[in-house]
């Protein structure tokens, strides 16, 4: 068996042979079909996660079928299909007991603590786990917590988005954009989808945006296009577009952040948000509910994974570049059955 290993900072993931751990404790064994390639790991290879454990596997898009349990596992079975958590909480702190486990201080991070999904064999923690429907594909189980369960959380809970209102989604070209689009079309929104690429305008229209607005002053476009600007705009970029997505925002609107590809400083016009009464929000991820959640949307045809393409474990690095340079529309996903 093949993984793909991350043994240096800005330098290329190197491909090993690698045997995986038996499950001890309420850990379990997955057989991973697919999983999915993240812009964060792409980050973490470049050094913005100074914290990550080298060496690792990357990746946290981890799905699969249960093929051995440890000893102490309650809820789940041998031949269970389950979708897991970018992390594993730890089930006891505050945050945990009250289903919000994204906020968990002590929280493990695939790909990053401990080894992740760029392998076909994966160990995980029960505490990490949801049940995946039958009818629900490898493709979109794989992206239950990292993409759509993530944007869930982000527009319904932390935005509290309701049906009819405007959204923006920045970055929506992206692999997480996409998905917002997706998401806020399903939720009932208007759809406003923001992308620095002119190739990815058409298909976004056909991905269920109402508006696709590109270049410098695409807030202008929007108050142009609007009267009053957006209830809601979910910012997945951060720095670059930042500002722009703040000066989208109709009065009383709210300003979701869940990424960010440059860690400089923004520039904050505190003068906009108090005159406006505007509200900002960071959101980090999502939880077993919103993975329920959403994995229940996915069985009744309400979301669609959207993959650019699948590739082996082997061309991992090419994929990293294809994401740099905005060559990508949707998820790239590594076909881990193309590899012995």
């Amino acid at each position: 068996m093949k993984a793909a290993f991350l043994e240096a900072l800005k330098q290329p993931l190197v491909i090993h042979d690698y045997e995986s751990p038996d499950p001890v404790g309420n850990e379990v064994l997955l057989e991973q079909e697919i999983t999915g390639i993240c812009y964060r790991d792409v980050l973490t290879r470049d050094g913005f996660m100074p914290r990550v454990k080298l060496p690792i596997i990357p990746g946290h898009e981890i799905s699969g079928r249960i093929i051995k349990t440890g000893p102490d596992v309650k809820d789940f079975r041998v031949g269970d299909r389950v979708a897991s958590l970018i992390y594993t909480p730890c089930g006891k702190c505050e945050f945990c007991l009250r289903g919000d486990e994204n906020l968990c201080p002590n929280k493990i991070t695939f790909g990053e603590a401990v080894n992740g999904g760029y392998t076909k064999y994966v160990i995980a923690h029960e505490n990490s786990l949801v049940k995946v429907p039958d009818n629900v594909r490898p493709e979109d189980a794989s992206l239950a917590a990292c993409v759509t369960g993530m944007v869930y959380n982000a527009l319904a809970r932390v935005g509290q988005l309701q049906e009819g209102q405007r959204v923006l989604i920045s970055g929506a070209g992206g692999g997480v954009g996409v998905h917002a689009v997706e998401m806020a079309k399903a939720l009932g929104a208007y759809v406003i989808a923001e992308t620095s690429s002119q190739w990815k305008i058409e298909p976004l229209y056909r991905a269920g945006a109402d508006l696709v607005v590109s270049g410098n002053n695409f807030d202008r476009e929007i108050k142009e296009k609007t009267g009053d600007g957006v209830h809601l705009a979910l910012e997945s970029v951060g720095l670059p577009t930042f500002e722009k997505s703040l000066r989208s925002l109709r009065t009383g609107g709210r300003l979701v952040v869940i990424g960010n590809v440059d860690p400089s400083p923004v520039g904050l016009p505190l003068g906009l948000i108090i005159l406006k009464g505007n509200s900002i929000h960071g959101s980090i991820s999502s939880t077993r509910n919103d993975m329920r959640k959403v994995l229940d949307m996915t069985s009744r045809g309400k979301l669609h994974a959207v993959v650019h393409e699948k590739i082996r474990l082997d061309d991992i690095n090419s994929a990293y570049d294809e994401m740099k340079q905005k060559k990508s529309m949707g998820r790239i996903m590594i076909d881990l059955n193309a590899d012995p």
